[in-house]
């Protein structure tokens, strides 16, 4: 099998230093690529349906890649990330947002299954369970040219487990939050040189996670949602030599009780979802602190729609430089990486994967989250008039989305790569036009 490197997947080449042998490379490559092109499920026997005349040698060894095939994600990841930043972030402040998302995998033997609130189906009266996995994600945002929202491009993915799973197995229980932290604390190490702005939820703006953020030197800031009544201190007075030191300073106003007499300035700011609002906001600083973890200066921002569709919303970032505007647009950056989870869903076939073991759920739902980078990397690199190709269009829509740009990849590889590797390129390219473009909505449809 030819080098599909050499040929239209440069990208893939990144990603070889992660595999012990050269063929378990390459079958793991062309799985990558069929999980692009399939539009049903993706189980290794329907990629393999995708890709059948490319496949060599038995089934079982395409299998093996997953469940017994030595490599690491890790070390895909960090290829992954190292790429992104050189590619999309040269320089400056990589803004992260971390979240989790739930897929459902029933079975009485899939490993690290458990029942998980699903935040989708629920609401403040009624919680809706799943069984199936927690998965942990941390990405980038990364604005493209021919997007008017950021792309938020998934790098480091952990599966959560249950308490009950940690008791039985014997390990310390770690929170989504501990999980997110240790993401962090990885891709601090893989980049000791650069700074970042990771934006997450309230279950990820915890005293501890600012905390840790707070200890990396500069390197790492959090913005998050903030509460009301949060406790906030002065910085400790100078030690003046006489029994134990004083770990705070006087106690300032609450942020609602700042917010109750302050006067309110006007901006307009990036919303959710790409668009543009009018807020007023009110902002303050402080040393946020809780009992045995010590203090941590914060800058939060009160946030009031003008509009009226939006609650009232305080938040806070560990970088007290930053201002209002900055602080709130960073947050509703957050938004990007649920349209990441829902796009994921929709055309990488994300929670239709059906493997049980360790091995194979480690490794299966990351690498689809994964390859949603991948497709919006290659895509960018397309030329102009494959990038037009595809796709919908329908009256006000005037950016691309990412059913857009999958459709585009798509397109190319099955004529750029696969009928010419399986000797049809000529024989398509004899057929009337209308009928190109008729077998192409079939082996590549727009959404």
């Amino acid at each position: 099998m030819d080098s599909i490197t050499s040929q239209v997947l440069p990208l893939f080449d990144l990603f070889k230093p992660a595999f012990t042998t050269t063929a378990t490379f390459v079958r793991a490559r062309l799985l990558g690529v069929a999980a692009i092109l399939t539009t049903g499920r993706r189980t290794v026997a329907n990629l393999l349906r995708t890709v059948a005349d490319l496949t060599h040698g038995d089934p079982s060894s395409y299998h093996r890649v997953l469940c017994m095939a030595q490599w690491s994600t890790l070390t895909l990841a960090s290829s992954l990330a190292r790429f992104l930043l050189r590619h999309c972030w040269p320089q400056g402040r990589v803004r992260l947002v971390g979240d989790d998302t739930v897929t459902e995998h029933p079975g009485r033997k899939v490993h690290g299954k458990a029942r998980h609130r699903d935040p989708i189906r629920s609401s403040h009266s009624y919680t809706a369970w799943r069984w199936g996995h927690k998965w942990v994600v941390l990405a980038v945002l990364v604005s493209f040219p021919f997007a008017a929202r950021p792309w938020a491009l998934p790098v480091l993915v952990a599966l959560y487990r249950s308490p009950e799973d940690n008791r039985k197995r014997g390990r310390p229980h770690r929170t989504p939050a501990q999980l997110l932290q240790v993401l962090l604390r990885l891709l601090v190490r893989w980049f000791p040189d650069r700074q970042f702005v990771c934006a997450g939820d309230q279950s990820y703006g915890s005293h501890d996670m600012a905390s840790r953020a707070s200890r990396t030197g500069g390197q790492l800031h959090l913005v998050s949602k903030f509460y009301p009544n949060a406790n906030l201190y002065e910085p400790p007075p100078a030690y003046a030599g006489n029994g134990r030191p004083r770990v705070k300073g006087a106690k300032l106003p609450t942020p609602q009780e700042v917010v109750a007499t302050a006067p309110r300035r006007r901006l307009n700011v990036a919303w959710y979802g790409g668009g543009r609002r009018d807020v007023e906001v009110v902002t303050g600083s402080g040393h946020w602190y809780r009992a045995g973890e010590g203090l941590v200066s914060v800058r939060w921002v009160y946030v009031h729609d003008l509009t009226g569709t939006h609650r009232d919303e305080y938040f806070y970032s560990t970088d007290v430089t930053l201002t209002a505007q900055q602080i709130l647009e960073a947050y509703t950056g957050r938004w990007n990486i649920e349209t990441t989870f829902a796009d994921s869903r929709a055309y990488l076939g994300l929670e239709s994967t059906r493997g049980w073991c360790e091995r194979t759920v480690g490794r299966a739902e990351p690498c689809l989250l994964g390859l949603y980078s991948v497709v919006s990397l290659l895509y960018e690199s397309l030329p102009a008039e494959e990038q037009q190709r595809g796709g919908v269009d329908w009256e006000g829509k005037a950016t691309v989305t990412f059913s857009d740009a999958i459709t585009a990849v798509r397109r190319w590889l099955w004529t750029g790569w696969v009928f010419p590797r399986v000797g049809h390129a000529d024989s398509f390219a004899k057929l009337p036009k209308a009928f190109q473009q008729l077998l192409l909505y079939g082996l590549a449809p727009a959404a």
